[in-house]
């Protein structure tokens, strides 16, 4: 099982575009509200979670192969403000599992967990210097894959975030097919 997390103001594309796309690959993906069931993103749009943080209770060591994280503002700053959430992705990421961010998230949430330390990341533009310090280094590519960290740039890169996440989740042909038939015919946006 995937999580995804969601906190009040969080960016609705970089979530549901990610959810969407892993729901149809066949993943199990669950939505977690970190305080709440329903949560309003930064546009407006209400969505229901699956679950919160402290229904997913010790599920939340058992079974949870990776975690997925919005961006938008506030959304990541919530995340980032829940040490429940920076707990789950910090024992995620030390396990060696899937922790995946996209927009201000990389640069907000997981600079605070502290799992971006010697590791190539990328983030919104404008959002670059909340890496000082922390021993990351950004790179202004759309989808940054470094070990078991995937980080993308934005809403517009959401679709290949989502796509990359596949690939890594689920293996190269399904990633290839997601992308047929939603994006178009070819090759995944930076692979070869």
């Amino acid at each position: 099982m995937y999580v995804l997390l969601l906190a009040e103001g969080f960016e609705e594309v970089e979530a549901i575009t990610p959810a969407d796309f892993l729901r149809r690959a066949g993943v199990d993906l669950r939505l977690v509200g970190v305080t709440d069931r329903v949560v309003a993103g930064s546009h407006g749009i209400r969505v229901t979670a699956d679950a919160t943080l402290a229904e997913l209770g010790a599920e939340a060591d058992q079974g949870i192969e990776g975690v997925i994280v919005p961006g938008g503002m506030p959304g990541a700053a919530n995340i980032a403000a829940s040490e429940d959430a920076l707990s789950l992705v910090r024992r995620l990421f030390t396990a060696g599992k899937l922790v995946a961010a996209i927009c201000a998230a990389p640069a907000v949430v997981l600079t605070a967990a502290g799992v971006v330390k010697d590791r190539k990341v990328t983030c919104f533009p404008g959002f670059e210097e909340r890496f000082e310090g922390t021993g990351a280094r950004f790179v202004p590519e759309r989808v940054v894959e470094d070990g078991n960290l995937i980080t993308s740039r934005g809403a517009g890169t959401a679709a290949e975030f989502a796509v990359r996440l596949i690939e890594r989740i689920v293996g190269r042909d399904e990633a290839l097919e997601i992308h047929r038939r939603t994006l178009q015919p070819g090759k995944i946006p930076g692979q070869e």
